[in-house]
C-alpha cells in the first residue's frame, strides 16, 4: 500500500509534464503556421504580405474590390478644400456618426491674419457603409484627391483564431488537471502553468479583437482647407491657370514678408554687433598709428 501511494504523485506529476509538452507543442506549431515565406511572425502590428487590392475608381468607390469571404482591412485619405473648413469639419463628424462610426482624432486651426483656417479629421467608418458616407464627405467641398487602400488581412485573422482555439484548449486541459491535483508540489506547477497559458490567451484576443476593430472600421484621414489655399487640380482652362497662378503668388509673397518679419531682430542686432565691431577696429587702428 505504502508503494502505491509513493507513485500515485509521480504519476500526477508525468502526466502534467505530458500536457504541458503537448500544449506547448499545439502553440508552437499553430505560431509557425503564421509565419511568412521569410519566417517573419504574424500578427496585427506587422505590415500585411497578403494581396493588396488597389482596384479602386477615380473617385474612390469600393464596389469593384470582391471582399467576400475575406477580411480586409481598408485606409485611405481624403482632401477637400470648402469656404468653411470649421464648419465642414462639424458635418464630416455628423456624417461619420449617422454611419454609425466615430471619430478618433480632430484637429482644428482658425482663421488668423496669417494662416486660413483648415482641419483635420481621423474617422473609423463602418466598412459595409465606406462607399455612402465617401459620397457625403465628397459634398462638403471640392475634391483635390481620394487615395484608399485594402489590405487582405484574412490569414492573420485564421491564425490568430486558431491559437486562441490552442490556448484555449491547454488551459481546458490544466483545469482539468488542477480539480484531479492530490499534492501542493502538482497544483503550484499546474497553477504556474495556467497562469502563463491565460495571460497568453488574452493577449491573442486582444490582437484578436484590435484586428477586427479595423476590419470593421474603415480608417479615412480626412484633410478640409479652406477655398483658395490648396489647388483642386491641374487648371482646366487659361484664366483658371492665371487663378491658380496669382493664389500661389499671394501665398509665396505673405510667406516671404513673414519670414522677413521673423529675421528683421536678428538682423539688426547683427548689424548693431557688426558696428561695435568696426568702431573698436578702427579706433585701435588710430591709436597704434598714433604711437
Amino acid at each position: 500500500m505504502n508503494r502505491s501511494r509513493g507513485r500515485t504523485p509521480l504519476v500526477l506529476t508525468a502526466v502534467v509534464l505530458a500536457a504541458l509538452l503537448l500544449a506547448g507543442c499545439t502553440v508552437g506549431s499553430g505560431g509557425t503556421a503564421g509565419s511568412d515565406s521569410q519566417g517573419a511572425p504574424s500578427g496585427v502590428t506587422e505590415p500585411s504580405t497578403g494581396d493588396k487590392t488597389g482596384a479602386f475608381s477615380a473617385d474612390g468607390i469600393t464596389t469593384e474590390v470582391n471582399t467576400a469571404n475575406r477580411d480586409v482591412v481598408t485606409t485611405g485619405s481624403v482632401s477637400l478644400t470648402a469656404a468653411d473648413p470649421i464648419e465642414a469639419a462639424q458635418e464630416a463628424v455628423m456624417i461619420t456618426e449617422r454611419a454609425g462610426g466615430r471619430v478618433d482624432s480632430r484637429n482644428e486651426t482658425p482663421a488668423t491674419e496669417t494662416q486660413a483656417a483648415s482641419a483635420s479629421l481621423t474617422l473609423r467608418i463602418p466598412s459595409t457603409d465606406l462607399d455612402r458616407t465617401l459620397v457625403e464627405l465628397k459634398d462638403l467641398g471640392t475634391v483635390n484627391f481620394v487615395s484608399l487602400n485594402a489590405t487582405d488581412v484574412t490569414r492573420q485573422s485564421q491564425d490568430l483564431d486558431a491559437r486562441i482555439t490552442a490556448l484555449q484548449t491547454s488551459v481546458d486541459r490544466l483545469l482539468s488537471l488542477m480539480s484531479t491535483a492530490t499534492n501542493a508540489t502538482d497544483l503550484i506547477a499546474i497553477e504556474g502553468a495556467l497562469s502563463t497559458r491565460q495571460a497568453d490567451l488574452e493577449a491573442l484576443r486582444s490582437q484578436r479583437d484590435s484586428l477586427a476593430d479595423q476590419i470593421d472600421f474603415s480608417t479615412v484621414t480626412l484633410e478640409l482647407y479652406e477655398d483658395g489655399t490648396v489647388a483642386p487640380g491641374a487648371p482646366g482652362d487659361f484664366w483658371a491657370g492665371v487663378v491658380v497662378g496669382w493664389h500661389a503668388l499671394i501665398t509665396t509673397l505673405g510667406g516671404v514678408i513673414v519670414a522677413l518679419g521673423v529675421a528683421l531682430p536678428w538682423l539688426g542686432a547683427i548689424a548693431f554687433v557688426g558696428l561695435l565691431v568696426f568702431l573698436g577696429v578702427r579706433l585701435f587702428t588710430r591709436r597704434r598709428r598714433a604711437t
